[in-house]
């Protein structure tokens, strides 16, 4: 297999020339292309780009924004491997992914695979506390590379690879963002294709993120996930609630702490308990604190989302680009 790596950035030179750093030390041992799709930036990685011709073989595209999925499209159409390796641009590479990559597709060849997303010892506290609770199987049941014993695998577009034959079958990615990925996954399903985690194929995930920010992309996705549910009801599961009921199961616990029942309270206290002593136990007691956090964020902001996607979608009945349309790109 030749194979090209898919990376579409927006205003993110900073983070293109760290992932290049990571790429230009694989220790494969054959040759790969990187194509690297400036999406309308205004914040050129043009010139960090030209800075590693000498050491990685690169096509730098650029192009209007239209969103990373239809950038990664973009970005497979023009490249010449016939196997495509997605990444986003605040990813580093470990030295030995792409041996692993290849050396599982040679035994157990499918078109389409997923691998998880690990936090680097370089990472501030806040990044690994993030990074737990959306790898943690205490959080998310191991949906993003913590298990594969959940179903069939959803690779997620951060660190996802996808043969020529699937991207032409499919047409690629969606004009939905954030969900582009499930939703291609589901629509390989749909062709008859295989998706599957290669759990030693990781990525060091950087993201650039705040409290804030956290809560805004956990609530798009709680807001996705029933837009995808519309699309394809074949694949609804009663899990997709969860975050939603623990919402409400809090907010009643909160009730009834102020008429003096304490019983569903102290369950939640002592499941928060758990993750702290979980994620100490990996990171050190103030990641573990700040896993907490994050993890409240996580459940309360994809609750509410979910939500408020099912009041407008399923219950008003709204067309879901009427409904969300920051959701979407022309």
């Amino acid at each position: 297999m030749n194979y090209s790596f898919i990376i579409p950035v927006f205003n993110r030179p900073e983070e293109v020339e760290k992932l290049l750093v990571s790429l230009s030390q694989l220790t494969f041992q054959r040759g790969f292309e990187v194509v690297i799709v400036e999406d309308g930036s205004d914040l050129s990685s043009e010139l960090v780009c030209s800075r590693f011709r000498e050491s990685l073989t690169i096509k730098y595209l650029f192009k209007p924004n239209s969103g990373p999925g239809d950038s990664r499209n973009y970005g497979m159409n023009r490249a010449s491997g016939d196997y495509f390796i997605i990444l986003d641009s605040d990813c580093i590479i470990p030295q030995h992914y792409l041996n692993v990559v290849d050396d599982f597709l040679i035994k157990n060849y499918v078109d389409c695979y997923g691998g998880p997303d690990a936090a680097h010892d370089s990472f501030n506290s806040l990044q690994k506390a993030i990074n737990y609770s959306m790898t943690s199987f205490l959080t998310t049941g191991g949906i993003r590379g913590g298990s594969e014993k959940l179903g069939k695998f959803q690779p997620r577009s951060f660190n996802m690879g996808l043969s020529k034959n699937a991207f032409k079958k499919t047409g690629g990615f969606g004009k939905i963002h954030p969900g582009e990925d499930p939703d291609l996954t589901i629509r390989l399903w749909e062709k008859g294709l295989e998706t599957v985690l290669i759990k030693d194929a990781y990525v060091y995930h950087e993201r650039r993120i705040s409290w804030k920010l956290f809560y805004r992309q956990v609530n798009k996705f709680g807001k996705v996930r029933v837009i995808l549910n519309k699309w394809h009801p074949d694949t609804i599961k009663v899990t997709y609630w969860f975050p939603s009921l623990f919402l409400l199961l809090f907010l009643i616990s909160l009730l009834l702490v102020a008429i003096g029942s304490y019983n569903l309270f102290l369950c939640f206290s002592i499941y928060f308990c758990i993750l702290f002593l979980d994620s100490s136990l990996k990171n050190g007691v103030g990641i573990g604190l700040k896993s907490v956090v994050a993890a409240a964020i996580q459940f309360f902001g994809y609750g509410i989302g979910f939500l408020l996607s099912s009041w407008k979608i399923n219950i008003l009945r709204q067309d879901e680009k009427r409904a969300f349309p920051k959701l979407f790109f022309k």
